[in-house]
C-alpha cells in the first residue's frame, strides 16, 4: 500500500460553479491527506496565501479585478515554494508561454479538463512541492549546524572538504600560483 498524499491547495475560480465542480473531482481521488482551500477571486486566495502555506495554486486565467497571471506573480512572491499553475478556458500558447517564464508555471492546463489528467498533475506538483520544501528544510539545517559563518566562509569550507589545501594557494601579483 502507497503513502497517503499529504498537502494543501488552493484553488481559485470566480465562477463558484468551477471551484465546486473542481473540489468535488479532486477530493476522493486525492484522499483526506490533502486540504483544499477555494476562493473565487484573487483577493480572496491572497488573503489565504498570507494566513497559511500551500504546496499548490491552481489559478484560473481571466478573472476580474485581479487575473490569474497577477495572481500568480503575487504568489510567488510570498509563496516561492507553492507550485503554481493555470487552468483555463483559454489555450493561448503566447500566454502559456508568457507564464513559464515569467512566474514558473509548473503546469498550464485547458477546461474542461480531464478528472484523471488533473489529479495526475496535482498529485506530481504536490510531491515536487514536498520535494523542494524538503531540499530547503535540509539546507537551511546544513547552514544552522555550520554557525554564523558568511555565505564566502561556508564556500571555502565547502571548496576545502572536497579539496584539501585548495583555499591556501598563494598568488603572485602576476597572478601565478606561488609554489613552496
Amino acid at each position: 500500500m502507497s503513502p497517503t498524499l499529504q498537502g494543501s491547495i488552493l484553488l481559485v475560480d470566480d465562477e463558484a460553479a468551477i471551484v465546486r465542480a473542481l473540489h468535488r473531482a479532486l477530493r476522493a481521488p486525492l484522499g483526506n491527506g490533502v486540504k483544499i482551500v477555494t476562493c473565487n477571486s484573487g483577493s480572496e486566495a491572497l488573503a489565504e496565501l498570507i494566513a497559511q502555506r500551500f504546496d499548490v495554486i491552481v489559478s484560473d486565467l481571466r478573472m476580474p479585478n485581479m487575473g490569474g497571471m497577477e495572481l500568480l506573480a503575487l504568489a510567488a512572491d510570498i509563496q516561492p515554494g507553492c507550485v503554481r499553475m493555470i487552468l483555463t478556458g483559454t489555450a493561448d500558447f503566447t500566454t502559456a508561454q508568457e507564464a513559464v517564464n515569467q512566474f514558473g508555471l509548473y503546469r498550464y492546463l485547458t477546461k474542461p479538463w480531464e478528472t484523471d489528467e488533473l489529479v495526475r498533475h496535482i498529485t506530481s506538483a504536490i510531491a515536487f512541492s514536498v520535494e523542494q520544501r524538503a531540499r530547503q528544510d535540509h539546507a537551511t539545517q546544513w547552514v544552522a549546524s555550520q554557525g554564523q559563518a558568511s555565505p564566502e566562509e561556508l564556500e571555502r569550507r565547502r571548496l576545502e572538504a572536497m579539496e584539501p589545501g585548495i583555499t591556501q594557494v598563494e598568488w603572485d601579483a602576476e597572478g601565478c600560483v606561488i609554489m613552496r
